[in-house]
């Protein structure tokens, strides 16, 4: 069983930044997937960004101004620069491993313009 806990949101100024943490408890190994996922009020969740190894991607969106790191095996974290109003939502944090896939409860990032 897995376990994320997120940290870190809030409520910024448009061009100000945040850094996201997701700390995982249990079984996680380094070739785990990690990932960020956002869902804006109303919409869909969607992928932000994901982390395997050395490996990285982020979303065409975000690029430029997110970025994804694995501080070690249970930790990755997402440092978010030049924020706008429409990167507005909860923010979640997920773990694959193996079939399972797991998500944390999220955590809330508002962005004023």
């Amino acid at each position: 069983q897995v376990q994320l806990v997120e940290s870190g949101g809030g409520l910024v100024q448009t061009g100000g930044s945040l850094r996201l943490t997701c700390a995982a408890s249990g079984t996680i190994y380094r070739s785990s997937v990690m990932a960020w996922y956002r869902q804006p009020p109303g919409k869909p969740r969607e992928l932000v960004a994901a982390v395997r190894g050395g490996d990285t991607n982020v979303a065409n969106s975000v690029k430029g101004r997110f970025t994804i790191s694995r501080d070690n095996a249970n930790t990755v974290s997402l440092q978010m620069n030049n924020l706008k109003p429409e990167d507005t939502a909860t923010y979640y944090c997920n773990a694959q491993v193996g079939p399972q896939s797991y998500f944390g409860r999220g955590t809330q990032v508002t962005v004023s313009s």
